[in-house]
């Protein structure tokens, strides 16, 4: 059931959606794998994330292993050798993202009075990389573009988001760090906060937290 708050402010948010890397996990840089294996600095980036290589993998066209191949054979034009090429992304695939613990523990008190929905551009390796850091248990639900066909900022993902947590667009607040994704948001009905820092966050949802606070406190006198 979707959880329902009217602040004293007017601002009412049934459901926040937060996208997953850049806001709530971080990658570390990958500069160290290509310059062990023989390629130039920002090649895996490059390869990885040209948008003919990456959108088949976000809208689940490819498998992430097919991506992660598909970006092997690339890299190997560049490096000249099949071999490091493979081993370059092998390391890459084994990298671990840092998580914003934080925020996690915001989202954890938002989650008491609002829907929490996480929405990545995301592989068919999402669902088991949040579960490797807990993380799957961080939303009431996780759209992951991989699984429904269409990647940010196509406005079926805002309508499929906002279907998900049960609320209208026009109670939702949307996070992302891509200010393209966030215009999109604005575009189908939603608020949404461009997300460069945690304190500005933390301002936009003081509304929510302020209601987590009267909850507490009520629960104390009783």
């Amino acid at each position: 059931m979707t959880k329902n708050w009217q602040s004293s402010t007017g601002t009412s948010y049934a459901a926040v959606l937060v996208d997953v890397d850049g806001v709530l996990r971080h990658w570390p840089a990958h500069d160290g794998i290509e310059h062990r294996h023989g390629l130039p600095s920002g090649a895996l980036a490059a390869a990885a994330f040209a948008p003919a290589r990456v959108h088949p993998a976000v809208t689940g066209a490819l498998t992430d292993e097919q991506w992660r191949s598909a970006v092997a054979v690339d890299l190997a034009r560049t490096c000249g050798s099949r071999d490091r090429a493979r081993a370059a992304v092998a390391a890459w695939s084994a990298l671990v993202p840092t998580v914003d613990r934080e925020l996690v523990a915001l989202l954890s008190q938002v989650r008491t009075v609002a829907s929490v929905a996480l929405v990545s551009n995301g592989t068919t390796r999402l669902e088991e990389d949040l579960a490797r850091q807990g993380l799957d248990a961080v939303a009431d639900t996780v759209v992951n573009t991989a699984r429904i066909g269409v990647a940010k900022p196509d406005p079926r993902v805002y309508r499929i988001a906002a279907e998900r947590v049960g609320a209208p667009a026009g109670r939702c607040l949307f996070i992302d760090d891509t200010a393209i994704n966030v215009t999109a948001a604005r575009d189908a009905g939603m608020a949404a906060l461009h997300y460069r820092r945690l304190d500005e966050l933390r301002t936009v949802l003081a509304p929510l937290l302020g209601q987590v606070q009267a909850m507490r406190s009520e629960h104390h006198r009783q």
